[in-house]
């Protein structure tokens, strides 16, 4: 048995967003270009695996179509219902910048699928960690509408389908994708079982949401943990952040299940986001996450991709993404790795994660 599965499907590079001008607000004045949220970024981390042979050292692992039913367990009808109408008369926006082409219903119905099959694949001992190359992406999709290029919320789907099927109690998801996984907050803000960690840069999409104040509510309050941090924070930043606050807080949750949304966007080279991680900061965080599935649930770990635009340097970070997953090295360098650097610490970093530590104090022994 290989270690570490991996789920893609040519569909997934098949869902269209448009030549990147229809932004109404825009008057027009946009030229024709390739959407932010292409296929490439996603098509050229398969690319690179196959032409690299390092996907020899996966698992490849089919995805299914996800059922109307389970698309249901984390989205009302009418939204779905959207979708598919979208999708059968030529495209349009489902809710805010949620793109539908021709097909995308059933694109997303097997995206979220890829999310499901990991789940099966690691819960059956098949692998023992799965990443899945999804698309489109999913933590912005709301209950009753898209957001953010997300359609279905593939990674809060996976996690009601583990419960429901395998009866999963305690349920790790941590986004460190650049932007908010507000969608993902929102199905599990009641929700003690489900902890969720969201590390993004302060001040982004989707506006006011992802605040440190916000710890979840009712029952789930002390579950959501929500750390942003300044733009421009590299890799000591993130080690810091996870050091401190997540490390400690998964540690003391104990997960049975691990899910990451993997948006690749906190990368030094994004034209969407203002962070400054190199792929050996992509590693670190894999490994350690890693580290901890095995420590607490017996490795169990699914990854979904979610953002990341730079079409040149996506691939590289996910690769090393991989690697620590399967424990296996692939001998690429990164060709953008120009020896300097790496993300030093500074002040207004810290003082960032600080304050989160300070608030999760009242919840988690930090």
């Amino acid at each position: 048995m290989k270690h570490t599965g991996f789920i893609c499907d040519e569909s997934y590079f098949w869902h269209q967003t448009g030549n990147g001008a229809l932004n109404l607000s825009a008057g027009g004045w946009i030229q024709e270009d390739t959407h932010a949220e292409n296929p490439e970024t996603k098509r050229r981390v398969k690319n690179l695996l196959e032409r690299s042979k390092f996907i020899k050292q996966l698992q490849q692992i089919e995805p299914r179509s996800a059922t109307l039913r389970e698309i249901e367990m984390n989205h009302e009808q009418a939204y779905i219902e959207q979708i598919k109408q979208l999708s059968e008369t030529g495209g349009g926006d489902a809710g805010v910048r949620a793109l539908v082409g021709p097909n995308s219903y059933e694109i997303a119905l097997l995206s979220a699928g890829g999310a499901l099959t990991a789940v099966d694949a690691v819960m059956t001992e098949e692998v023992k960690n799965v990443y899945a190359l999804t698309r489109p992406p999913g933590h912005h999709a709301e209950f009753e509408k898209g957001m953010g290029f997300c359609l279905f919320n593939n990674v809060a789907i996976g996690a009601k389908y583990l419960r429901k099927k395998y009866g999963t109690n305690r349920i790790l998801i941590l986004d460190w994708d650049v932007h908010h996984g507000n969608g993902t907050e929102s199905a599990f803000r009641t929700d003690p079982n489900v902890l969720f960690i969201s590390i993004h840069q302060e001040n982004t999409f989707p506006k006011n949401r992802g605040g440190i104040t916000y710890t979840g509510e009712g029952e789930g309050e002390g579950f959501n943990v929500n750390i942003e941090l300044p733009a421009g924070t590299g890799n000591e930043g993130y080690q810091y952040t996870f050091e401190h606050v997540v490390e400690p807080i998964i540690d003391q949750f104990q997960p049975e299940f691990i899910f990451i949304s993997a948006g690749q966007d906190p990368s030094r080279f994004d034209p969407l986001g203002r962070m400054l991680v190199t792929a050996s900061g992509f590693y670190d965080m894999a490994l350690s996450i890693k580290r901890l599935a095995e420590k607490h649930c017996n490795g169990r770990l699914v990854a979904c991709h979610e953002g990341g635009y730079s079409t040149a340097y996506v691939p590289f970070c996910t690769l090393r993404i991989l690697e620590a997953f399967s424990g296996k090295a692939s001998g690429i360098d990164d060709p953008f790795d120009l020896g300097y650097h790496e993300g030093s610490l500074y002040p207004n970093q810290m003082e960032a994660v600080d304050k989160v530590v300070n608030i999760q104090r009242k919840y988690w022994d930090l």
